[in-house]
């Protein structure tokens, strides 16, 4: 009996680690089509069903800014700095708004004092990156106030909607690093975790091989017994 125990651990073990590499190569897959995406030449976008398409592109965007409705993405981190995103809406030619990161802000200990964040709200044409956007989980409920610029922790889109009066296309737009009118911006690149799927695997193979030499030296012991 303690022998199929053992047997059917190690193939647990074994079909464990078999699992993990085929996520690793299901994450190889999607990491290869974001190269290809952010490697494609820069195309003009005009249309959102055409921007919903376009996660991790690099697209050209037409419309202009609204100053006067922007959001500060509160609670962020970057290069070991607390700070804050700057998100402006950037109205399209139909009327519906796409968030734009211009960058980050540090506070440097200073809530109290925001950036200059105003800009003009002529017509132009915008270089930006796009990923989905990702709700943060709230620890506690948000009071958000109705004067701009808002201060946010959280990316709830349909809340941002109602609050701005704008239908907020349901991806971020992330401003290209050598645009003007942002802050700072150095953008990590997308990472499919392959070497976490990887590690995973290695150690449930090394478990199984490890099971594998107890129950060999189990069985010799009791052959030797014999």
């Amino acid at each position: 009996m303690p022998s199929v125990l053992i047997l059917l651990s190690i193939y647990g073990l074994v079909s464990l680690g078999f699992w993990q590499l085929e996520r690793a190569d299901e994450k190889r897959a999607i990491e290869h089509e974001v190269v290809l995406a952010q490697q494609s030449p820069v195309q003009l976008v005009t249309s959102v069903d055409e921007l919903l398409s376009k996660e991790h592109y690099q697209v050209l965007l037409k419309g202009h800014y609204d100053t006067n409705k922007q959001f500060i993405y509160d609670n962020q981190i970057v290069k070991g700095n607390a700070g804050y995103y700057v998100l402006t809406p950037f109205v399209l030619s139909d009327k519906t708004a796409i968030l734009v990161n211009r960058g980050f802000v540090p506070w440097y200990g200073k809530r109290e004092q925001l950036a200059d964040i105003k800009l003009d709200n002529l017509p132009r044409a915008v270089k930006v990156g796009l990923i989905k956007p990702v709700e943060r989980i709230k620890l506690k409920q948000q009071s958000i106030k109705s004067n701009f610029p808002i201060l946010i922790q959280s990316l709830n889109l349909d809340e941002l909607s109602t609050l701005s009066d704008y239908q907020i296309v349901a991806m971020l737009a992330r401003l290209d690093v050598k645009a003007s009118d942002g802050f700072f911006r150095q953008w990590q690149p997308f990472y499919g975790s392959i070497d976490k799927h990887l590690g995973y695997a290695l150690q449930w193979f090394l478990m199984a091989l490890v099971l594998g030499i107890i129950a060999l030296r189990l069985l010799i012991k009791k052959n030797k017994k014999n």
